[in-house]
């Protein structure tokens, strides 16, 4: 029986509905092209995850830094599927940290290096997520459906999310972000880049060696790079510096205490819950320092990277629920005066472990009833639903995140007393120069608490309560060294 007299049984779709079996007998990707362009997309994903991981502190634009998150932790995952299907395939070794070609990674390097947002901007969504796009789309084209399912499956899957990081980029690129004399400026420098895809044979090889083979290659030789350097012409250094746009006019103010203000029991629940808002727009610094731990510390299996990506992630996405929230009240979030006074001081003060160490002994803290157990109680009590939404999957995050602490930071310790007693004591040592900040002029430490909770009792159609609007509890006028805060939490 010839496929063209083939039919299927009761109407029953065949080869599980994979594919026809036309498709399922057609000669596709033989093992080692398959998992020569599968090192390939692995290298992509890593690349840029460092690109996105390494740019976020020092992006100043709010949207980005939230993005970047988004994406580096995305690559990651795929990243992650991508090295267990190499793993499947006979590949002992796996070869996973070897460069697959060196124009390739002159094209990556280009991107990390480059020195302005526009032009990483235009690198990242412009080129390198179309190219690995295109690849992908190649793979699920050419490969055949049947033998390489896994494959074609997380083909699949990936090109869902790259879809979706690619529509924020398109998005983005058409914004007002690259204005025309910013496109004219890096015009030679994007032709360089498409030279360096040309050279490497697209991203996936494929266009260096023509028609997929359908047997083993030879072993590959290590490939010359015709591409020259522009921006990486100098190994790219780690910006550890925080930086904000001008949405964040006094960013070294610590003129509110929120965590005072919400122990506080005269206060209600109502006006608490517009603090906690505060407390989650702040935790846009944990990115901020959590990427630099991420990008400084060498050598780690790569789970490590994964897991500690998705709670960088989570971090940016409890940031996004304040700024949601103050929108759902109808306030201005820019009149609150977002500090990014415990990414700058951990940056530039600690090494990544004692970072790490510090991180971990705050999330502890987060962990009993007074802590987001609590949160979560105050916001219920609140009458405002979406005020305990966010609580609630904040504090499910922040369970997570202990287990990734336990599992990364913990365990390179004796025993978990020993690492919260190196944490404290790095925190210790944190030096939180308010008043010095104060009297170089860079901050007035401005109490913006009264104006923003007026306006959120105009919104809620009720008379600020004199009490609450007199709160001005600065930082300065209780512990200065903030050592049992959680300024980040």
């Amino acid at each position: 029986m010839s496929h063209t007299d083939y039919r299927p049984y009761k109407g029953i779709p065949p080869i599980a509905g994979v594919c026809c079996v036309q498709d399922a007998m057609k000669t596709g990707l033989s093992v080692s092209e398959c998992v020569r362009r599968l090192k390939r997309y692995h290298y992509a994903f890593k690349r840029l995850h460092q690109i996105f991981t390494a740019r976020i502190t020092a992006e100043p634009i709010y949207e980005l830094k939230s993005a970047f998150s988004l994406h580096a932790y995305l690559c990651a995952e795929h990243a992650s599927v991508l090295r267990k299907r190499v793993a499947e395939m006979r590949e002992p070794p796996l070869g996973l940290d070897a460069v697959p070609d060196a124009n390739l990674e002159i094209f990556f390097d280009e991107i990390l290096s480059a020195p302005t947002t526009e032009e990483l901007v235009a690198g990242i969504y412009e080129k390198a997520i179309p190219a690995l796009q295109e690849a992908m789309q190649r793979h699920l084209a050419e490969t055949n459906q049947l033998v390489d399912h896994p494959s074609a499956r997380l083909c699949r899957f990936a090109l869902l999310e790259l879809a979706d990081v690619r529509a924020f980029g398109d998005a983005t690129l058409k914004g007002t972000l690259i204005e025309a004399p910013a496109r004219e400026k890096m015009s030679g420098w994007l032709k360089l880049l498409d030279q360096a895809l040309t050279a490497a044979g697209t991203l996936d090889g494929t266009k260096a060696t023509g028609a997929p083979p359908v047997v083993a290659p030879k072993p590959a030789t290590p490939t010359v790079a015709a591409t020259p350097r522009m921006h990486s012409a100098k190994p790219y250094v780690f910006d550890g510096t925080p930086r904000r746009d001008e949405r964040f006019p006094d960013p070294y103010n610590m003129g509110v205490h929120a965590e005072q203000f919400l122990y506080d029991e005269k206060y209600p629940a109502q006006a608490k819950t517009l603090m906690m808002y505060y407390k989650r727009l702040r935790e846009i610094d944990v990115p901020e320092m959590m990427a630099s731990i991420i990008t400084e510390t060498k050598g780690k299996p790569w789970p490590y990277y994964n897991d500690m990506s998705r709670q960088l992630w989570d971090e940016a996405r409890h940031a996004m629920m304040g700024e949601v929230g103050f929108i759902n009240i109808g306030v201005d979030w820019r009149k609150v005066m977002i500090n990014f006074t415990w990414s700058y001081c951990l940056n530039t003060q600690l090494k990544p472990i004692e970072r790490h160490a510090v991180l971990y002994f705050i999330e502890q803290g987060l962990m009993p009833k007074t802590g987001k157990r609590f949160e979560w109680e105050v916001a219920s009590k609140s009458n405002n639903p979406l005020a305990a939404l966010f609580q609630d999957y904040d504090w499910a995050d922040e369970v997570l995140h202990a287990r990734i602490g336990r599992d990364w930071y913990v365990s390179d310790f004796k025993d978990p007393k020993e690492a919260t007693k190196y944490g404290d004591e790095c925190w210790s040592r944190v030096m939180v120069g308010w008043k010095e900040w104060r009297d170089q002029g860079l901050t007035q430490h401005r109490n913006w608490w009264p104006d923003v909770y007026k306006e959120a009792c105009e919104k809620w159609g009720m008379q600020p309560d004199p009490a609450i609007l007199a709160y001005n509890t600065t930082y300065e006028t209780t512990r200065a060294d903030l050592k049992d805060l959680s300024v980040s939490g």
